[in-house]
């Protein structure tokens, strides 16, 4: 069963490397996503060291960095929100 799974997403893989190259999509996309993680986990790296939020601590983990990516500042807040009421 293993090597089935595995056969599917190594075939989808491919299948996706080829649609992209054959696209000819412009690497732009690239460099604003790059720059949007950076961006990310350098905010929630500050929010963290700076203390704004006393006893609220967001880890950074690609799920936590993916969030911020996703919906900037707004998400943020949310998992802060989320933080403190849940934990």
């Amino acid at each position: 069963m293993k090597w089935i799974w595995l056969s599917m997403l190594s075939l989808s893989s491919i299948l996706l490397v080829l649609t992209l190259l054959r696209a000819k999509l412009s690497w732009s996309w690239f460099s604003r996503f790059a720059l949007h993680l950076t961006a990310a986990a350098a905010g929630l790296y500050l929010l963290n060291g700076s203390g704004l939020l006393p006893g609220a601590e967001i880890p950074l983990n690609p799920a936590t960095i993916a969030t911020a990516v996703v919906l900037g500042l707004p998400g943020v807040a949310v998992m802060a929100g989320i933080q403190a009421v849940v934990l």
